[in-house]
């Protein structure tokens, strides 16, 4: 009796804090806000944090799934999420990031790559501005091939390798990010416009495609050095990365 009173009192907490988001036969499950005081450059800045969940019973019935997860292994599955600041939803004006993981860049710190440069500089760019988003895309690891596959890949690029034909030369296409799930988070978030803070245009294109309106771009580029420049220079030749800052729009 005392611990179905206890689950009883923890639900009635979480419910207001849950909300399902249907797509097609699939359903995304969101939580939060949840405060987040983060350490950015030195300073404390409060952050609202959401996480969702992909899960493969779409029901309103969150007690339901909650009891469920307790005997998942969630640990197999990688659940994203998105730090938002200020007013996201109502504010005119907000810049978004769509940020894939990098265990190695925004982890370990490493320079073989950009991300945790444009990790940081996004979250501060983002707050500077007043209002914003960044979503952070845990299956993106590697362009979508996963952390494994990205460590063999680092070795072929070590063996003269650039970054898409280690990856093509490992069965994968060069990038096979999809960005469905974090748009419909978006939407659910916000209706206004957006700002995308990037260089790969195809993360212009899935939201374009999508219907949400792009009134620009701000470019992402630095952490410039020996050990990531023909990285960089790849992405740039071979992937389309664009250098210059543009402006999008569904028209």
């Amino acid at each position: 009796m005392e611990k179905m009173k206890l689950e009883s009192k923890v639900y009635s907490v979480l419910k207001d804090k849950i909300q399902l988001i249907k797509s097609n036969d699939r359903a995304i499950y969101l939580v939060g806000p949840i405060k987040l005081p983060v350490n950015l450059y030195g300073e404390t800045v409060e952050f609202k944090w959401y996480c969702w969940l992909n899960y493969d019973e779409v029901t309103e019935d969150y007690e339901k799934i909650i009891e469920k997860l307790s005997s998942s292994n969630l640990a197999e599955y990688q659940q994203s999420s998105v730090l938002v600041y200020g007013d996201f939803e109502n504010n005119s004006e907000a810049l978004i990031r769509m940020h894939s993981i990098c265990h190695t860049g925004d982890i370990f710190g490493s320079k073989r790559c950009d991300c945790g440069f444009q990790l940081k500089q996004s979250m501060k760019k983002i707050t500077e501005h007043g209002t914003g988003a960044l979503f952070y895309l845990a299956n993106h690891e590697g362009r979508g091939i996963g952390l494994f596959s990205k460590a063999m890949a680092y070795v072929l690029q070590e063996n003269g390798y650039d970054t898409v034909e280690a990856n093509e030369s490992l069965g994968f296409v060069n990038d096979s990010r999809n960005y469905e799930d974090a748009i419909q988070v978006l939407k659910s978030l916000r209706t206004k416009p957006v700002t995308l803070i990037t260089n790969n245009p195809n993360k212009l294109e899935a939201l374009v495609n999508s219907g949400m309106f792009v009134a620009g771009r701000v470019p992402l580029w630095g952490d410039i050095s020996e050990y990531n420049e023909k990285y960089l220079q790849t992405k740039i030749i071979k992937s389309g990365h664009l250098e210059a800052e543009g402006n999008c729009s569904n028209e």
